[in-house]
C-alpha cells in the first residue's frame, strides 16, 4: 500500500490517507475469504488509488479472495466489479456487469465524426461495427472520429431519471 517509508512512524503521526491506506492494508493481511470494503479509496491520491486498484485487480485474478466494494465511484466500480448491484433505498434496481448494464439501461453508444467540413453524430449498439462501415463508405474523408461507448455512469443517471420520472407520474396520479 505504498507505506514502507512509513513503517517506523505512529500511525497518529501518519496523515489521513496513509491511515486510510493502513486500514485497507490491515483488512487484507492473512488474505482473508472475503472482504467488506466500504469507500475504500475516499481520501486516497491519485497514485494511492491506482495503487489500491491494482492491489484489488491481484487479489481479484488470483480468485482466493471475494471483494465486496461499495462506492459512489462509478469509474472505481465499472474497473473493479465482475457484478454490480445498484440500490435505491435499500432495494437492488440494477444488477449485471458494466457492459451488460449499459447496454440494457443507457443504451447505445455514440459515435461523432467529420467529413467535408461538416459534423455527425450518431447513437449505434456496436459502434465498432458502425465505425467500420464508415471508413468503408468514406476512406479517409472521416475526421476526427470519437466514439463514447455507454458507461457506467450513463446507466446510473438513466436509472435516476427513470426513477424521477414514475415518482413524478405517482405524484399526478395522487393530486
Amino acid at each position: 500500500m505504498g507505506l514502507a517509508e512509513q513503517a517506523d512512524r505512529k500511525v497518529r503521526m501518519l496523515s489521513g490517507g496513509q491511515r486510510r491506506r493502513l486500514d485497507v492494508a490491515i483488512g487484507l493481511v492473512g488474505r482473508p475469504e472475503l472482504v467488506f470494503l466500504d469507500e475504500p479509496t475516499a481520501g486516497l491520491d491519485p497514485i494511492a488509488r491506482r495503487a489500491f486498484h491494482e492491489l484489488i485487480e491481484r487479489l481479484a485474478a488470483e480468485g482466493e479472495t471475494t471483494i465486496v466494494l461499495t462506492t459512489h465511484d462509478l469509474a472505481e466500480a465499472e474497473r473493479l466489479a465482475d457484478r454490480i448491484l445498484v440500490l435505491d433505498a435499500g432495494r437492488i434496481i440494477a444488477d449485471g456487469t458494466a457492459a451488460e448494464l449499459a447496454a440494457q439501461i443507457a443504451g447505445a453508444d455514440e459515435v461523432r465524426w467529420v467529413r467535408a467540413g461538416q459534423r455527425f453524430r450518431q447513437h449505434t449498439a456496436d459502434s465498432t461495427a458502425f465505425a467500420f462501415d464508415l471508413f468503408q463508405r468514406y476512406g479517409t474523408a472521416i475526421e476526427n472520429l470519437e466514439i463514447r461507448r455507454a458507461c457506467l455512469e450513463d446507466t446510473y443517471l438513466a436509472l435516476v431519471h427513470r426513477a424521477e420520472t414514475a415518482a413524478a407520474l405517482d405524484a399526478e396520479e395522487a393530486a
